[in-house]
């Protein structure tokens, strides 16, 4: 099976997760895009990509959603050295401010530590929250795109367009 250069793995509950993965695949084109829901897809999958994209919402009190907790620790499997990885999260900065893109973070974080190279870092400003353990360059970025579909809906489009162009240059896939 011909596989497409990037592999994008998320974790949904609410569809909301889902929905930006499909945006990011048609934005950048489902023959460069393989599109897999981690609920159905063993996570080692990851292992055939050298260009990755990694979805996952923060739940409740900086939580990771469900199917991204049932498959932590196979994370630890996958060897991501030589492989590029970037990342978007899903949160609610109203409601839980002080966890704001929280899983983002942890994600973030072990995959580093397992030798991934990461990209797709995107701006704080614009955003009202208090903390976040998704935060690099002194918490002028997130350490992925920042969505809030339950805030801000209206600018979750506009922002994929122009993350996607960004990791597409960051892939060195222009």
């Amino acid at each position: 099976m011909a596989r497409a250069a990037i592999g994008l793995f998320y974790g949904s509950s609410t569809c909301y997760t889902e929905m930006a993965a499909e945006k990011i695949q048609q934005r950048l084109g489902s023959d460069t895009v393989d599109l897999f829901n981690i609920a159905e897809e063993p996570i080692i999958t990851a292992a055939f990509y050298d260009y990755l994209i990694f979805g996952i919402p923060t739940w409740d009190y900086g939580e990771l959603q469900e199917d991204w907790e049932n498959i932590w620790e196979e994370i630890d499997d996958i060897d991501f050295s030589g492989k590029t990885v970037a990342l978007f999260g899903l949160g609610d900065q109203i409601g839980y401010p002080e966890w704001f893109l929280d899983a983002m973070g942890y994600l973030h974080s072990k995959i580093a530590g397992l030798g991934a190279t990461t990209v797709g870092y995107w701006p704080t400003r614009g955003f009202r929250f208090e903390a976040s353990q998704a935060l690099a360059d002194s918490g002028r970025q997130f350490v992925g795109l920042a969505l809030d579909d339950e805030n801000e809906f209206e600018h979750t489009d506009a922002r994929i367009q122009a993350w996607c162009e960004q990791i597409a240059a960051e892939f060195g896939l222009n």
